[in-house]
């Protein structure tokens, strides 16, 4: 016989029913649902000096520029774009894009390369000469071709066709100027013994430095920029001139993905300036953001990936009379939590880096690996 369920009866056991449940033991019920709220980060932007002190006549530098992109709601990679392109165009900074010191026969040669962490896009260009802004040609490639890296003649064709301006030369009078005095100092009779004359070249650019002629961080060229957005999405650039009075064709680290730059969308990102040749030798920043992942802090990631140098130097003539690597490398790391860090092999030389935060835009003390200086 069916027995007829009112509204009222039913509305009484469906209460019922909710009591005993909120009365049972919840190893009976089970775990409560996970409630899924959406993370954010604090927005970071960190950069090399070149980052903070060049702004092209502007009232913004790079770090400023992208971090105020970053929390306006532009993606990431447009927003570094952005800010590094400030010291490209800046023909004070001799380190960069337009006004970069030339290589051996006075041509000024770009090298950029950029990583888009959500996307898991990269592109690089390298030897490019005649644009001013090597960052956005690699850009262009990231976003237009199914490579990763162009080079030389065929760089800069891919930029011509691309619609970017190629002007017969970037040096500015003080960049030209500079390759003169390298030049008179380097070669007052025209000719040298084949066997000094690289290592000789060398001395000469650092006596430069020395002579406050050009500034270290301009010897060595680049800029790298990386940033965090609130929503976690991570990406880096890093752009540069060379080495000064390289060999023509000369390409270091930065353009190349794993040592001038490498970003991991669920890890971390970290870039570099200094000798290109050793993190070539090591993929530094490749080894940096595999021991983020393995849950090192940044400071700590920065500084195992100077000690893999250090430990890989052992050719005499990169080592001073300490026995220690004869020149400087320095590391910006930044990991999916927003925390970051500026390292560098000595203590000597560059002192800072550059950071964008909700505090606005600041130098940084670099943490040292090693004490005194790379000539010491």
């Amino acid at each position: 016989m069916k027995t007829k369920v009112t509204r009222r009866g039913f509305l009484r056991a469906a209460a019922g029913a909710g009591a005993a449940l909120a009365a049972a033991p919840q190893s009976l019920l089970g775990s409560a649902p996970t409630v899924l709220t959406r993370k954010t980060v604090k927005p970071v932007v960190i950069s090399d000096l070149s980052g903070i002190r060049y702004k092209n006549g502007g009232p913004v530098s790079a770090v400023e520029k992208a971090f105020e992109m970053i929390t306006s709601g532009a993606d990431v990679m447009d927003a570094l774009m952005a800010g590094v392109n400030i010291p490209e165009l800046d023909p004070e900074e001799a380190g960069v894009g337009y006004g970069g010191l030339p290589n051996a026969d006075g041509v000024v040669q770009l090298d950029a390369c950029c990583m888009h962490g959500p996307k898991k896009w990269a592109g690089g260009v390298a030897a490019l000469e005649g644009v001013r802004t090597p960052s956005l040609v690699a850009k262009a490639v990231m976003e237009y071709t199914d490579h990763h890296l162009l080079v030389g003649k065929g760089a800069q064709d891919f930029a011509r066709s691309m619609g970017f301006t190629i002007e017969p030369d970037l040096n500015t009078e003080k960049s030209r100027r500079l390759w003169l005095e390298w030049k008179r100092r380097l070669d007052p009779n025209h000719y040298l013994d084949p066997e000094k004359r690289v290592e000789h070249a060398y001395e000469v650019g650092l006596g430069m430095v020395r002579d406050g002629l050009i500034e270290e961080g301009s010897f060595w060229g680049t800029i790298n920029c990386d940033a965090i957005s609130p929503s976690g999405d991570l990406c880096g650039v890093t752009t540069t001139s060379g080495l000064s009075w390289k060999i023509p064709g000369r390409t270091g680290d930065s353009p190349i993905l794993g040592a001038g730059l490498y970003v991991d969308n669920d890890v971390g990102a970290a870039g570099s300036t200094g000798r290109g040749e050793a993190n070539l030798y090591n993929l530094s920043s490749y080894l940096i953001v595999e021991q983020l992942r393995r849950g090192m802090h940044p400071k700590d990631a920065g500084l195992e990936a100077l000690r893999r140098i250090e430990a890989n130097t052992v050719e005499q003539r990169l080592l001073n009379d300490r026995g220690l690597p004869r020149f400087n490398v320095r590391f910006f790391v930044l990991n999916k939590q927003g925390e970051y860090a500026g390292v560098t092999m000595y203590a000597a030389g560059e002192t800072h880096h550059a950071v964008c935060t909700e505090n606005g835009a600041e130098e940084r003390p670099f943490e040292p690996l090693l004490s005194g200086a790379p000539t010491d």
